[in-house]
């Protein structure tokens, strides 16, 4: 393997020495038909690398706060403030996914963009060695299209889709251009 193509060493590994990745469901709550999308990720990425994954994901840039909420511990950007209002979250760049996930499936929810409130729940299942001749964090699929950013959250994103599809509504110019 050729020094550009070689991946970085990993803390968390198999018992035969390889990568260890798990599957990451990620559905958009209160969208309808479900949006979500499937990756395969390494547990050795920390929670922000997580974040990383879910705004590639999604389609999305990264232009707002976020956190993840795990059982009843909080984390998320490095601010050392108190974003959320309810007390001190852990620091997302200093806490991997094995660090949080159990013994079989693993929930976790996510919040994007504290206005427009993008909630997700996050499963992560099936830990196994990696592939070595796989990078990893891989997208293994999704269904349908994520909403764009500052649409108003989910209610927002399906009024606009409603516009969108009624040449006679009054926004539908508007929120044609806007998309």
């Amino acid at each position: 393997m050729s020094p550009a193509r070689a991946k970085p060493r990993s803390a968390a590994t198999s018992p035969d020495g390889g990568e260890e990745i798990a599957t990451l469901r990620i559905e958009l709550n209160g969208s309808e038909p479900l949006i979500w999308r499937q990756v395969e990720v390494p547990t050795a990425l920390t929670l922000k690398g997580l974040h990383d994954v879910i705004q590639a994901a999604m389609g999305w840039f990264d232009y707002h706060l976020w956190g993840f909420t795990i059982g009843k511990q909080r984390f998320g950007p490095p601010a050392g403030d108190d974003s959320w209002g309810a007390g001190p979250i852990g620091n997302a760049l200093k806490v991997r996914l094995r660090d949080v996930r159990g013994p079989k499936t693993t929930r976790i929810d996510y919040l994007y963009d504290f206005g427009d409130g993008w909630e997700h729940r996050l499963t992560i299942s099936r830990v196994r060695p990696g592939e070595p001749d796989i990078a990893y964090p891989r997208y293994v699929g999704g269904e349908q299209v994520a909403p764009p950013e500052d649409c108003g959250g989910i209610y927002g994103f399906y009024d606009r889709l409603e516009a969108l599809a009624d040449p006679k509504h009054p926004d539908h110019e508007e929120v044609a251009e806007w998309l």
